[in-house]
């Protein structure tokens, strides 16, 4: 007998509530097997979830059904995240964090403001 598939989602700790989990499948953030599913779809050990949360997208396959919400280390072991998946958040996370040291800290003061006019001017 599977689990519903909102619940798992909740109790994994993919979502921080059932409704939310709910949400996304419904708005198809998650996939079964590669099929857009309703919340109410059960699911079965060896199944193949794919999850879209924020920027991150994870490829997992289900090692073990749960009910009730459980601890965040236990939670770990109701699912074996792919190696793809794991190399393809690995590498999104180095891309932002490279992209966000290329924006300025602050907006230029007087002075820097001046020095890029200047510039500008004898672009032209």
């Amino acid at each position: 007998m599977g689990v519903r598939i909102d619940r798992w989602l909740w109790v994994a700790r993919f979502f921080k509530t059932r409704g939310m989990a709910t949400d996304m499948v419904r708005a198809g953030h998650v996939r079964l097997n590669g099929e857009r599913i309703k919340p109410s779809r059960q699911l079965d050990c060896g199944d193949t979830l794919t999850i879209e949360r924020g920027r991150e997208t994870f490829t997992v396959k289900v090692s073990a059904l749960a009910e009730k919400r459980i601890s965040a280390a236990v939670a770990r072991t109701l699912y074996a995240e792919t190696g793809a998946s794991l190399a393809a958040r690995e590498r999104q996370r180095e891309l932002r964090r490279l992209h966000a040291g290329a924006a300025p800290a602050r907006r230029p003061d007087k002075k820097a403001r001046r020095q890029i006019i200047r510039f500008v001017r004898r672009q032209d």
